[in-house]
């Protein structure tokens, strides 16, 4: 918009500067030949009186060397009362332009080499008519003229600046508010519920960003009543669970007795959190600063140690790869975590008892990929099966598992995609990116392809 302003402008004042400059220096120019002429017509005025006393040679001569024109000035007086013509001064004009001005009686003009002559009839005493011819070189006649169009074309420049600056001006005034409203806009985008623009600049841009504020007062209060909302039905869930809790103390010792009460606790503690989550003032926006985070090797391996006592009660052969050694990653330990409770869930409910599952954990140079594979039947539709909220409609199935974990991998710039594994069954690849870029969104996997290319990884 500024741009366009300062264009608009520069092409306005230079039509308007063409306009009057233009014309205004041919006036100039004009002025300038009718001045030349002027003088010319006073030169042979000076003349004039002595020829209608005396056309003697001599004194013709005397008086023209006087007037100090005797280069530029001639005098052509034709022969009478038998006396031969006589011609003073250098001739510069053609013999019929000198007879027509002599045969008409006025003053005339005629072009020559280098200008132009003034041609100024006189009559003698005896009745003849005598023609004074003054010669107006070409210099003369655009004397000055040169000099006033630079003037002019300096002013018209110092206009056009004048106008570039004023409509600079403007333009910052009217392009700070709309870049103030879009800077606004892309905060609110990222999850800076707190940001709002100053109404200040002109009308229209006022009234937006009255909007925009609005806007961003319903966007808060909205995620606040849907933060009271999850946190309050989080909350009736903790009745059943504590019935749950007394219930297990019934079930004796035994492993399956003891898995059931850690289940049960580990659900207390989810709820726990989701209603401290759900009931903070402000949702967290900041990105996690340098050293937290946590191991993912090491909460794969703990996440494992849970599963794989119900894996052996199922029949189930469970292989876990690439947590020999620490693998720092840019996510809270209790969401990998959740992560990966939500893949292996999946696993133990939509494959039958007896199918084998796979864990793996690789460190590239700037992400980290865990691929959690197992030899079941697949998943026909992987697109639906990322979608929030389209489970497959079997065994309670939400869809939001797949979600959780699509949340976590691109909190940190990566992805996650569904794929066959070399066990026959799903392979689930999660890319958590290490580098700290901005997270990927819809339409630019290309992005993503890059980075696994560059860390060497199909």
């Amino acid at each position: 918009m500024r741009w366009a302003l300062v264009k608009v402008c520069v092409a306005v004042t230079t039509m308007v500067v063409v306009a009057f400059a233009v014309p205004l220096g041919l006036v100039i120019k004009e002025m300038a030949r009718d001045r030349a002429f002027s003088n010319a017509e006073r030169q042979a005025a000076a003349i004039a009186p002595a020829l209608s006393i005396t056309t003697d040679r001599d004194e013709l001569e005397r008086v023209v060397a006087s007037a100090g024109s005797d280069t530029q000035m001639a005098v052509h007086i034709p022969a009478a009362d038998g006396k031969a013509a006589v011609e003073i001064g250098e001739r510069r004009a053609v013999v019929k332009d000198v007879a027509m001005t002599r045969r008409l009686g006025r003053a005339s003009t005629a072009e020559v080499p280098g200008g132009s002559v003034l041609l100024q009839p006189v009559a003698l005493s005896s009745g003849e008519i005598a023609v004074i011819e003054v010669y107006v070189p070409e210099a003369e006649v655009s004397n000055g003229v040169g000099t006033a169009w630079a003037v002019l074309a300096g002013v018209g420049a110092a206009l056009v600046v004048g106008s570039v600056a004023v409509a600079d001006r403007l333009g910052v005034r009217m392009v700070q508010p709309a870049q103030r409203l879009a800077d606004s806009a892309h905060e609110l985008g990222e999850g800076k519920l707190g940001s709002r623009v100053p109404e200040e600049g002109p009308t229209e841009l006022r009234q937006a960003a009255v909007a925009f504020n609005s806007m961003a007062d319903q966007v808060v209060q909205l995620l606040a009543n849907e933060r009271e909302l999850a946190a309050d039905l989080s909350h009736r869930l903790r009745t059943p669970l504590t019935v749950l809790r007394l219930n297990t103390a019934s079930l004796g010792d035994g492993p399956a007795a003891e898995q059931t009460r850690a289940a049960v606790e580990q659900l207390e503690r989810e709820v726990d959190t989701i209603i401290r989550t759900a009931r903070e003032a402000k949702p967290q926006t900041a990105a996690i600063g340098a050293g937290a985070g946590c191991d993912a090797s090491e909460v794969v391996r703990e996440r494992m140690d849970f599963w794989s006592a119900l894996a052996e009660d199922e029949g189930r052969k469970v292989r876990v790869a690439g947590v020999d050694r620490p693998c720092r990653i840019p996510v809270a330990r209790a969401d990998l975590a959740a992560a990966l409770d939500a893949l292996l869930g999946n696993v133990f409910r939509h494959t039958p008892e007896g199918t084998a599952f796979a864990v793996d954990v690789h460190n590239a140079e700037d992400a980290v990929i865990v691929l959690v594979s197992d030899a079941g039947a697949g998943i026909v539709d992987p697109e639906a099966a990322m979608a929030r909220g389209r489970g497959s409609g079997n065994d309670g199935s939400t869809g939001l598992g797949l979600d959780i974990v699509r949340r976590l991998a691109e909190s940190t710039g990566g992805d996650v995609r569904i794929g066959s594994s070399v066990l026959g069954g799903t392979e689930v690849r999660i890319w958590i990116q290490l580098d700290g870029r901005a997270p990927v969104r819809t339409g630019h996997r290309g992005t993503v392809r890059r980075r696994r290319r560059n860390a060497g990884v199909r």
